[in-house]
């Protein structure tokens, strides 16, 4: 099992599409959508930044082989400027919150996420978000092979599942892979408590 340090002054929250289209499809979603405005509450007081990633592209922007095999990807549903690609009116998001834009399901890939946590001092993510298994896991894989640590919020993400899997199977799975190899899989209570016990030990 893996354990790392939690430092807020080395940490920032990752909220992975928290969209329209995705909330709609997945599981529980507004429930996880309620945990993970709890959680940023926290990061923002102890200092930690908050960035909203989200999935989408211009309109009529080539999305390569995402465009060909999955639907989303050539429909509309994640074009920039769509309703289905908008945050989800739930996520709470506060005037000092951060945004990336990411055209593929991690979050490093094509993006300026890894050099952005490096000018704000991040070495340590917290991942919250849809899907566990697709978009939230990518970025996972993604942060540990750039020697980036985190964090995965196990009740602060949710699913709409594969077929031929129940979504209690996808996520348990999910959970269990990234745990036993690239992040350590928490909940967000036990988050908030170590956030909240290592700002007291630094003030």
């Amino acid at each position: 099992m893996i354990e790392l340090e939690v430092d807020p002054r080395r940490m920032a929250l990752l909220n992975v599409d928290i969209q329209n289209v995705f909330v709609e499809m997945a599981a529980n979603s507004l429930e996880v959508v309620d945990r993970i405005n709890r959680l940023a509450a926290v990061c923002r007081s102890v200092g930690i930044p908050v960035i909203h990633v989200r999935h989408a592209h211009p309109a009529g922007a080539d999305t390569g082989l995402l465009g060909e095999l999955f639907p989303s990807g050539r429909d509309g549903m994640l074009e920039r400027t769509s309703q289905t690609a908008a945050f989800h009116e739930s996520l709470v998001i506060e005037p000092g919150d951060q945004f990336l834009e990411k055209p593929h399901f991690g979050a490093f890939h094509d993006t300026d996420l890894l050099d952005r946590l490096e000018r704000l001092g991040v070495d340590t993510i917290i991942i919250t978000g849809i899907e566990t298994n697709v978009c939230c896991e990518t970025t996972a894989r993604e942060a540990m092979v750039r020697d980036v640590r985190a964090f995965f919020i196990s009740d602060a993400m949710t699913t709409g599942g594969v077929p031929g899997l129940s979504i209690e199977e996808v996520q348990r799975a999910s959970l269990a892979t990234v745990g036993a190899l690239f992040a350590q899989v928490t909940t967000t209570d036990q988050m908030i408590d170590w956030l909240t016990e290592a700002d007291a030990a630094s003030a």
